[in-house]
């Protein structure tokens, strides 16, 4: 059976809250096998019958959604994509003196090749953007909070959802979960 590391977008933010014990137990009323998760953020680990990423996105958020009384916006990537993503982070160079931050947005779909090309030349000083699959990671020279090129803009340039996790935790992630 396929297992799909699901990463979900906007809880446990304000007052959308959604405990990761919940969750588990929700998506495993909804047959979803060795449901884990990691940390409070929406990081979850799902098996399924499913085979395609996308309709695991649906089905996640549209039965979390329905528990927790709020949209639920999931995407999902097989095991190895992780592995492979990390593999491809660490081959990219980091640039720049001082201490970098490195975060990957995961798109819900795919990232054309414009918006690819708007990311990769982005030119606010201390921050850059690399298209790698369905994600973008991002490293700043600066703190988080004063990047242009967060998550709503990474939306905005992709046309899509996204959401974003520090490299360190898909690192972990990918460690634990990956393939």
């Amino acid at each position: 059976m396929p297992a799909y590391v699901v990463f979900l977008r906007a809880v446990n933010v304000g007052k959308r809250v959604l405990r990761m014990e919940y969750a588990r137990q929700v998506l495993e009323a909804n047959a979803f096998v060795d449901v884990a998760s990691h940390i409070q953020s929406g990081n979850l680990l799902v098996s399924t019958r499913m085979r395609s990423p996308s309709r695991v996105e649906a089905a996640v958020g549209e039965c979390l959604g329905e528990a927790a009384g709020f949209e639920i916006v999931a995407m999902a990537r097989r095991p190895a994509e992780l592995t492979s993503l990390v593999e491809a982070a660490d081959g990219i160079p980091q640039t720049g003196g001082g201490e970098l931050a490195r975060y990957v947005a995961f798109c819900q779909g795919a990232v054309a090749a414009e918006a690819q090309s708007r990311l990769e030349s982005w030119e606010t000083p201390g921050e850059r953007a690399f298209v790698v699959g369905r994600n973008v990671l991002v490293e700043f020279a600066k703190p988080f909070h004063e990047a242009k090129l967060g998550n709503a803009q990474i939306e905005k340039i992709v046309d899509g959802p996204a959401t974003t996790r520090n490299l360190t935790v898909v690192r972990t992630l990918a460690q634990k979960w990956g393939s």
